[in-house]
């Protein structure tokens, strides 16, 4: 009976053993977080972004007043602290990936972090200004501070989610969630227009970009440091199709390409990519462990304004929300802006449809527009490697 009992009692326990193997596995792919397991899909559980005006949901309105009407008229029905009609790449990259827009990190109402958050705010540059908001138009929360930030909010997110709990927990992420998030980048357009603002020649700006990169290596290694793995970096655009560059420096809208764009601004932004993949590359080697995507948004950005008119949009050089010229865009009247020019008040109001127009307001791309490349790099036609976005853990070494 002892015997018959203890046969009993090991197979039992060897059933037990075989169910919670078959559990284990059963759940592995899930506590893998984006491992994506097999090949699938990554299943991110959270966005981290750092970037300029391209990505800010909200970040320079939390700081320095609300970006005004009419932006945010086509999609939120009000300003939502973007500027732009609509929402931005990042907007569609949180859709993509079943998450809800990220909050601004400096936003202190209403924010919800559970799922990440947005350090990036309009007018930011990889290195510091030096100069003021108010005088230059370009934020002091530069991409260092950005990465100050991150810093805090780990540390700060962590000690609260686990010693007050409560209602906190439903507004701040896992701490596991740092490891198996996606960190996003798009950032590098300020500076280049901020250096030649102050009338740099070509060789000064184009002279600074070793320095950028340098910057740019800095802050993703401590990303990295604090448990970053999975990296999604935009290059810049074509900043020589941007009216508010060309007006600035009128002395470099000359030559011009087909499309009406400046040849040296975007030979130095050109300049400025080829540089980033090399770095991108190089955090590769680095970092076999870590998975680093390069995003081309130059050429998508380039392939719309050079085939506007064939995609169903209008002049694509034409901002929709300003005033007056060549590009319905004044230096000194921005959208929602009024200036009195000979007693009568002047606005920056919005064309009658901005989902025919790819520039917003002079600076920035509406909505259609961001959706057009959004479209063009989800599936990782324009990435190194090519990866599609829902599977950018999976490029570890490559």
């Amino acid at each position: 009976m002892a015997t018959g009992t203890g046969t009993a009692a090991t197979g039992a326990a060897r059933t037990a053993a075989l169910l919670l193997l078959s559990l284990v596995l059963a759940l592995a792919p899930r506590a893998s977080g984006a491992a994506g397991a097999g090949g699938g899909d990554c299943h991110f559980p959270a966005i981290f972004n750092f970037g300029d005006s391209n990505s800010d949901t909200g970040g320079l309105s939390s700081l320095f007043g609300a970006a005004p009407p009419p932006n945010g008229r086509t999609f939120f029905g009000m300003p939502a602290g973007r500027y732009c009609d609509g929402r931005l790449v990042i907007d569609f990259i949180a859709e993509s990936l079943g998450m809800p827009y990220l909050s601004a990190y400096l936003n202190s109402i209403g924010s919800n972090f559970t799922q990440g958050a947005n350090f990036a705010t309009a007018g930011s540059s990889i290195r510091q200004q030096n100069t003021s908001l108010f005088l230059s138009g370009f934020s002091p929360i530069s991409l260092d501070v950005q990465s100050w930030e991150f810093e805090q909010f780990i540390n700060r997110s962590e000690y609260v989610y686990n010693s007050k709990g409560g209602i906190y927990r439903e507004l701040l992420p896992r701490a596991e969630y740092f490891s198996q998030a996606l960190y996003t980048f798009d950032i590098g357009q300020n500076d280049i227009t901020s250096s030649y603002f102050v009338n740099n020649s070509t060789a000064e700006v184009e002279a600074t970009i070793p320095d950028l990169m340098e910057r740019l290596t800095s802050v993703i290694q401590s990303v990295y440091a604090r448990g970053g793995r999975y990296f999604w970096i935009h290059n810049t655009g074509p900043l020589g199709c941007l009216p508010y560059a060309l007006l600035h420096r009128p002395d470099l809208a000359s030559p011009m390409d087909g499309a009406g764009c400046s040849v040296t601004y975007n030979k130095v932004a050109q300049l400025f990519n080829l540089r980033l993949k090399e770095t991108v590359a190089s955090l590769r080697k680095t970092h076999p462990d870590a998975a680093f995507t390069y995003v081309d948004v130059y050429t998508a950005k380039y392939k719309l304004i050079t085939g506007a008119k064939k995609l169903g949009f209008d002049d694509p050089l034409l901002t929709c929300c300003g005033h007056g010229g060549r590009y319905n865009f004044d230096l000194n009247i921005g959208c929602g802006g009024k200036k009195q020019v000979n007693g009568t008040w002047v606005m920056g109001n919005s064309c009658e449809d901005p989902s025919k127009r790819v520039s917003w307001d002079g600076v920035h791309f509406t909505e259609a527009a961001n959706k057009f490349v959004f479209d063009q790099i989800v599936a990782g036609a324009l990435s190194d490697p090519p990866v599609p976005l829902k599977r950018a853990c999976q490029s570890k070494g490559r």
